[in-house]
């Protein structure tokens, strides 16, 4: 997802062109890295060259890494996810994604917002990437618009059933589901922002695309993941945070 910059000032020194992360790790001076995944630590099917020894050699500076992502799946699976491509897990204090953040604001109902939506939703998911559960949430997935509170955007291949599977559909047949939710005031929380992502050398169309699409429609959405406040205040982790989301670079 492309975010607006609200950065303005003409002094030269604001931002660092680097040729490499070894000067700044080898100072300390950074005690968190925050590491975005797809198309910075791998393209969704192997690592970029260099980014697996990279963190081996960050980590003997003592540095801890976070994966910030967007994904729609929970922390625990994009770890796994990382160790599959070959990533060591204890490289990692952790990981913050949109999916993990949706399940748990679903799940506690602290929110004011999401303490209102009521139990019945809509689920646009995946089909071919592997559908996402929502066990444990207390939801009842319906299929009928009439009986839904709200719209839940895991994915754009389909949408769930109540017995838990899900039917492929296109993204077109997704949207006109979303121009008859937007004409009832059904409002829609979207677990993952991003309009696109890179797997391998292709784009896949996003939740992102689907949430946008909502608002031109006049729908209202609660979008999870970055660049929205609720994950930059979860990543307020320390006051020296180096944050690595446009590139990644060698050692």
């Amino acid at each position: 997802m492309i975010a607006k910059c609200s950065v303005q000032s003409n002094d030269p020194h604001l931002f660092q062109t680097l040729n490499g992360l070894r000067h700044i790790a080898e100072t300390r001076r950074f005690k968190a890295w925050l590491l975005d995944q797809f198309g910075v630590l791998h393209d969704g099917k192997k690592p970029y060259p260099g980014a697996i020894s990279t963190l081996e050699m960050l980590a003997t500076t003592g540095a801890k890494m976070v994966v910030i992502s967007n994904s729609s799946r929970r922390a625990s699976t994009t770890i796994d996810k990382l160790k599959s491509l070959g990533f060591d897990p204890s490289l990692f204090a952790g990981a913050i994604t949109s999916g993990e953040l949706t399940h748990q604001y679903l799940l506690r109902r602290d929110d004011a917002w999401f303490a209102a939506l009521g139990r019945s939703c809509i689920h646009m998911t995946w089909s071919d990437r592997g559908a996402i559960s929502l066990e444990g949430l207390g939801l009842k997935v319906v299929e009928n618009v009439e009986e839904a509170d709200f719209i839940l955007a895991h994915g754009t291949e389909g949408m769930g059933l109540p017995s838990g599977d899900v039917r492929p559909m296109s993204l077109q047949d997704l949207e006109k589901i979303l121009e008859i939710c937007a004409s009832k005031k059904i409002p829609m929380v979207v677990a993952n922002p991003d309009y696109v992502t890179v797997e391998a050398r292709a784009l896949r169309v996003m939740p992102g695309t689907l949430a946008s699409k909502f608002e031109k429609l006049g729908g209202e959405v609660r979008w999870m993941g970055k660049p929205d406040k609720v994950v930059q205040l979860l990543c307020s982790l320390s006051s020296s945070v180096i944050i690595l989301f446009l590139i990644f670079l060698d050692f």
